[in-house]
């Protein structure tokens, strides 16, 4: 099977490393991929998000499976594009993916549905917004306020005072800091519990879970400093033990699915839910609509079955032939991120990059932001670098994680120490 995979980042390289296992795979093309998909196949240097020059491309590399990895091409309906002349396509259509690309969209949906979430409004105008927002706020807690399109991983803000909650306010709906995207503004409810990351395959009306997964979003240990797009994450997380896997797929997973499907936009790939464990019981953060980045990197080490076969069943729409033979291995896995100077703001690239043929056995770089020059692998992003390693639990995961972190070098390099620490 040829296979196209969209995307370049350390989600991208964790999915190809896990592609080319697979027997059925014939060849893999990752577009427009990094150092790491290279070693594992053809890089193709285009546009992700030029969808006429993508679908034509995996036309003529007579592709029999396109995976998309990154929401924007999501976004902008790529996999519209390629199912309208034939090409098989894991990933949902431009109106699918409005559960991630379109918050308010989500939210509304969410209640529709009956899925649990925060208590929220939805605003266009700033007067009503701020008037909702005032009335909303307690002495504890202050709402939290989300731009409605995809900005970037920046369009969710947590004010810690009602001053900067309005700056925040005026900048989104009457200054356009996030353009198009902050047109519609959602302010929420502020839910406080232990955050728990929850992917699944879907066919578009099967769902089959994947182990849940504990991100770090935070840059600092401890918890502190800014979010940023995860400087680490291990599974399985024990906070959410199979049972709790279990009432989520139930009670949110699925009904996602099913009312997808119901309003005549199934969902055809991965469904990811962050779920927060609050003292009310869990309630759904939000919905992605791919794989997590960085959760992909420590998901696909756990998984024991061909990952190419799976994709292929559910783009097939048919998950049901193969749904029981999804096995996971019964190991733990742990990604630590080394990032650049200066992420998640400004950061230098094209910084050097030594250690990497160092590395321990069963530690795997996914590289996240990385370029090659002529004299080898450079920095390329924010996030360069996912050390990953699986092992028989957590602790011992995360010693070897962490040795692997000990052979890379590159100026500026900061990364957490606490990843998966006291489990």
């Amino acid at each position: 099977m040829n296979v196209l995979l969209i995307g370049s980042g350390g989600r991208e390289h964790a999915l190809a490393w896990k592609l080319a296992q697979s027997s059925k795979l014939t060849q893999l093309y990752t577009l427009p991929g990094n150092p790491g998909t290279a070693v594992l196949g053809i890089n193709l240097i285009a546009n992700p998000e030029d969808l006429p020059v993508v679908v034509e491309i995996a036309r003529q590399k007579q592709i029999d499976l396109v995976v998309v990895g990154p929401e924007v091409p999501l976004a902008l309906g790529l996999v519209d594009a390629l199912r309208e002349v034939g090409i098989l396509v894991y990933g949902p259509s431009k109106q699918a993916a409005r559960i991630e690309t379109d918050k308010a969209f989500a939210k509304n949906f969410m209640a529709r549905h009956g899925i649990p979430t925060a208590d929220y409004a939805n605003f266009t105008e700033f007067e009503a917004a701020w008037d909702y927002y005032q009335s909303f706020a307690t002495t504890s807690q202050l709402p939290v306020i989300k731009a409605a399109g995809l900005a970037a991983g920046k369009g969710v803000i947590l004010p810690e005072t009602l001053v900067e909650a309005e700056s925040v306010l005026r900048e989104i709906m009457l200054e356009g800091k996030f353009g198009a995207a902050g047109a519609v503004v959602v302010i929420e409810e502020r839910l406080i519990g232990r955050e728990v990351s929850i992917l699944a395959f879907t066919d578009g009306t099967r769902v089959a879970p994947m182990p849940p997964a504990q991100d770090h979003k935070r840059l600092l240990d401890r918890d502190r400093g800014p979010n940023t797009g995860g400087m680490g994450v291990f599974a399985p997380s024990p906070f959410a033990p199979p049972e709790l896997v279990a009432w989520v797929v139930e009670h949110v997973l699925q009904p996602a699915v099913d009312g997808l499907r119901t309003e005549g936009h199934p969902f055809i790939g991965t469904l990811y839910a962050g779920m927060i464990l609050t003292d009310d019981g869990p309630k759904t953060l939000e919905f992605n609509c791919r794989f997590g980045d960085p959760e992909t990197q420590v998901v696909m080490p756990l998984l024991d079955s061909d990952l190419l076969e799976i994709l292929f069943a559910c783009a097939q729409g048919d998950l049901s032939a193969i749904s029981g033979l999804i096995r996971w291995k019964g190991t733990a896995a742990v990604c630590v991120v080394l990032a650049s100077q200066g992420y998640p703001n400004a950061y230098p690239r094209g910084l050097p990059i030594f250690g990497l043929g160092a590395l321990p056995e069963r530690v795997v770089a996914f590289h996240a932001g990385t370029a090659t020059k002529s004299d080898g692998v450079v920095t390329n992003g924010g996030r360069v670098l996912g050390i990953t390693t699986t092992a028989e639990n957590i602790s011992e995961a995360r010693t070897l994680a962490y040795a692997g972190v000990e052979t890379i070098r590159f100026e500026g390099m900061q990364y957490r120490t606490d990843i998966a620490k006291g489990f």
